[in-house]
Parts: structure tokens; C-alpha cells; sequence
């Protein structure tokens, strides 16, 4: 890899942990559950874009898998969070 690459590889993840902090305190200081439910998708998108320069820095398949499976998770689970925000609950009767 070239030195550049290398550099703008960790330049992004620097830039992806600091988003990862910053919505890991909205998670805990959000007024409101809507402001802890967006945190939280920040923070599994974050998570797996900072798995996935994991994954073109040392060349690795696994790391792509693994961040496909959180995005299958996130959204699963901001999509249930969501209804049951909006509904009350997840599963209609």
C-alpha cells in the first residue's frame, strides 16, 4: 500500500473514532429517545466503516464480511427501535 493511502486510511479512522465518541455521549446525554435512536445508527455506521478500512489496510476479506453482518444488525435494529418508538410496539397482533 502506498503511502498515501496508508496516511488517508488513517486520517478516516481517526475521523471515524472521533464520530464514535461524539455518539456514544448522544447515546447517553440525548433529551429524547428519537436523539439516542439516531446516536445509535451513527455509531453502527461508524463501527462499520471503521471495520471496513480495517479491512483495506491489511487486505483482509474477513473484515468486509463481518461489517456487512453489522449492517444487516444496525439497520434490523434501528428499524425495530423506530416502530416500536412509533407504535408502542414491534410485532402487530
Amino acid at each position: 500500500m502506498s503511502t498515501m493511502v496508508n496516511a488517508a486510511v488513517w486520517f478516516a479512522q481517526l475521523c471515524f473514532a472521533v464520530a464514535m465518541v461524539n455518539a456514544a455521549i448522544a447515546i447517553m446525554r440525548g433529551p429524547t429517545a428519537q436523539d439516542r435512536v439516531l446516536a445509535f445508527d451513527t455509531l453502527y455506521i461508524n463501527g462499520m466503516l471503521t471495520l471496513l478500512l480495517f479491512g483495506v489496510r491489511w487486505t483482509s476479506s474477513v473484515h468486509f464480511e463481518v461489517a456487512m453482518l453489522i449492517a444487516l444488525f444496525g439497520f434490523v435494529g434501528s428499524a425495530s427501535l423506530a416502530m416500536f418508538l412509533y407504535r408502542g410496539e414491534v410485532i402487530e397482533p
